[in-house]
């Protein structure tokens, strides 16, 4: 018999520690080789990493929530091979981004939490697990707590993904094959009449990651919001009829596209928004090439995929890109370079979007574009009151290098845009 000790790898150029965000094994587990250990959170991804050998869990460094430095000892393994070495830092299986959260955040997502359960004693040997998270089976950590919610095994689905892995696809076939695909919603009971029970709840993960994000967002940036009203009457005419023509064969158009296709537009006669400020070293570095990033809620958190080059695009292939990306931050298989280099984002709430927002920038960029909703209203236009839809565009800048004047005239160039979705076409 030996001990292998696993540490926490490299995981990332210049991440010196990162936080344990979810662990898949508990003290005295039987493993499997490759099977997941635990997730660990840098400010830049969450990675999975596995075990290289099979044996039982003697003991784990820290608990959810603690930070840990690169290079420490995370997890103790007693395998059958006697004199076995420590182990060399593992490699990291599954690197599913979703910390990229400098932008605003519109609203927390509840995250289910389990009950505490307390452990009773147990002095027979541990015996094998049959969980799909103690079988090894390969499956992005949103899989496999979709499938725990779901009382689903992981080890009863076939997965087509790379190397067997299951998706959310081979799930959603799994459950509908049983027959279920409800998880038994469980309420927590009202607290009694006139109780002052406090609640702690600790911030850990991706919210910890935001909170800090929107923090240092708010404490170096001097922002500014200016708010415009755009008439997209005419824009939802346009794009009805689009998706009418190439119904089936193209990607349906939301409003996000044009939208994409009037910031790339108008940042070609403001270069100055499209822009990263390094306050640090008292740099702006203007940017040609237009990366979007386009702020996604997920079950975790806000994440920012970004939309690369986003000036050689068109509408359909915008479409494309951002139901790919959103799809894939919301199951959690987004990779790291999908979540890096944006240079001007666009937020929306979608149908929440109210009249008015103020969106924190995504530091260090120096502008987020917001959208709120369309609302029919009525407007006095030729002798006559007309309903026309109405959405307002709710934009902050960094008021330490783009003017009030400039960010105006940038608000209204989009508008002019939007209003008149002809001019989105001409080159």
């Amino acid at each position: 018999m030996g001990t292998y000790i696993v540490k926490l790898p490299d995981v990332g150029e210049g991440i010196a520690e990162a936080e344990i965000s979810e662990w898949h094994v508990a003290v005295g587990d039987i493993i499997a080789e490759d099977q997941p250990l635990v997730d660990v959170m840098t400010d830049k991804a969450t990675v999975e990493l596995p075990t290289p050998v099979a044996g039982t869990i003697t003991r784990l460094a820290g608990e959810v929530g603690d930070v840990v430095a690169i290079g420490s000892d995370i997890v103790w393994i007693e395998t059958d091979s006697a004199g076995s070495e420590p182990a060399a830092p593992a490699e990291a299986a599954d690197s599913t981004a979703d910390a990229r959260t400098d932008e605003e955040v519109p609203e927390a997502v509840d995250e289910e939490v389990p009950e505490p359960v307390e452990a009773a004693p147990d002095v027979s040997p541990p015996a094998p697990q049959t969980s799909s998270v103690r079988a090894g089976v390969l499956a992005a950590p949103a899989v496999r707590r979709r499938a725990a919610a779901l009382g689903a095994d992981l080890a009863g689905v076939a997965g087509t993904g790379p190397g067997g892995r299951v998706t959310h696809e081979d799930l959603d076939r799994h459950l509908a094959g049983r027959g279920s695909a409800t998880p038994t919603a469980r309420r927590a009971a009202p607290p009694e009449p006139g109780t002052d029970d406090v609640e702690l709840v600790k911030v850990v993960g991706l919210r910890r990651n935001i909170a800090k994000r929107m923090q240092e967002s708010s404490r170096r940036i001097a922002h500014f919001t200016y708010v415009d009203e755009v008439d997209v009457t005419e824009l939802e005419r346009l794009r009805g009829e689009l998706n009418r023509q190439h119904e089936g064969a193209r990607p349906r158009l939301s409003l996000l596209p044009f939208l994409m296709r009037a910031v790339v537009t108008a940042v070609g006669e403001f270069p100055q928004v499209n822009a990263r400020f390094d306050d640090e070293g008292g740099v702006i570095e203007r940017h040609r090439a237009v990366h979007l990033g386009i702020a996604t809620q997920t079950p975790k958190g806000l994440m920012v995929p970004v939309v690369k080059h986003a000036e050689i695009g068109d509408l359909w292939t915008f479409a494309e890109d951002v139901a790919r990306l959103s799809a894939a931050a919301r199951d959690g298989s987004i990779g790291l370079e999908d979540l890096h280099g944006s240079t001007i984002t666009i937020t929306s709430l979608g149908a929440l979007g109210g009249i008015v927002t103020t969106p924190v920038i995504n530091h260090p960029e120096v502008a987020v574009i917001g959208v709120n909703k369309i609302a029919v209203r009525p407007v006095w236009s030729d002798g006559a009151w007309l309903p026309r839809s109405i959405m307002n565009l709710s934009s902050s800048f960094d008021h330490r290098v783009i003017d009030g004047w400039d960010a105006a005239q940038f608000v209204q160039r989009i508008r002019a845009l939007l209003e008149n979705p002809a001019l989105l076409f001409i080159t």
